[in-house]
């Protein structure tokens, strides 16, 4: 399957919110999808590095870095440390680092764009709580679907 969205539209356009084509695509894993784990953060990925170590088999984590450009959320060894813990996929308002290294992992990642600097790590953000941006809500607990196409978001996880 080369295509996931498009599909998943004829099927179930009146349950899916589309979210703004705002993201470009940096992971070696074109298709993903899963239940949504939040991280509120802002030029700090204390919380974004806290979250892959944990186990994210079927999860999908969404960073709102509250679209800054100034500081990578996500770089090489916070990805790796994710594909290992079964991670589909990070979405992240904001921007990575090592875009080469990632572009090989089997881990979906859209962001905005590429910065090199890293971040402080502060111990500052929010876990699991409802992000907004992109024109969609990311409630955790709902289910997320991404592919070349964009991203899109349903309340419940639908059939393909």
């Amino acid at each position: 399957m080369l295509d996931l969205l498009p599909d998943l539209f004829d099927d179930h356009a009146n349950e899916l919110n589309l979210a703004a084509p705002i993201f470009n695509d940096y992971g070696g894993k074109k298709i993903f999808f899963g239940e949504i784990v939040t991280v509120s953060c802002y030029n700090d990925n204390s919380k974004v590095k806290e979250l892959v170590a944990t186990d994210g088999t079927n999860k999908v984590m969404v960073v709102d870095g509250k679209a800054s450009i100034t500081n990578a959320l996500l770089g090489d060894m916070l990805a790796e440390q994710a594909v290992e813990n079964g991670w589909q996929a990070i979405v992240i308002n904001g921007c990575i680092r090592d875009a080469g290294t990632i572009a090989t992992l089997a881990l979906g990642v859209k962001a905005l764009g590429c910065c090199p600097i890293k971040t402080e790590k502060l111990g500052k953000g929010e876990i699991n709580t409802h992000i907004s941006f992109a024109g969609v809500d990311f409630i955790p607990g709902h289910y997320i679907y991404g592919d070349s196409n964009g991203l899109a978001i349903s309340k419940t996880l639908l059939s393909f």
